[in-house]
């Protein structure tokens, strides 16, 4: 059974910055390579929203929101995703989580609060 585990959420000041991990496990290395990767946020309230996604190829997407401060990136060796945040801002606040696609499995999530 596949699952997902992230991990690096916490509490930091506007303008700081914070590292997400997503670790997979129940799936060979040879599948994760091909699996397009994903995060996802929900802020209280709001509905989910895609954040950023990487194709096996390492191709990539950002919501408009977050371009040019979040970097999306995964190690295939690993099965490890990643999400680099900066010049974080109050509105970045909420659950976030990974999801490998064509599986559809997500994490459990992990809570960012940015104080501004």
């Amino acid at each position: 059974q596949v699952q997902l585990v992230e991990s690096g959420g916490g509490l930091v000041q506007a303008g700081g910055s914070l590292r997400l991990s997503c670790a997979a496990s129940g799936i060979n290395t040879l599948l994760f390579r091909h699996i397009t990767g994903a995060w996802y946020r929900q802020a209280p309230g709001k509905q989910r929203e895609l954040v950023a996604s990487i194709m096996g190829s390492g191709s990539t997407t950002y919501a408009d929101s977050v371009k040019g401060r979040f970097t999306i990136s995964r190690d295939h060796a690993e099965k490890t995703m990643y999400l680099e945040m900066v010049s974080l801002q109050a509105e970045d606040t909420g659950v976030y989580y990974c999801k490998l696609e064509q599986t559809g499995t997500w994490g459990q999530g992990t809570q960012v609060t940015v104080t501004s």
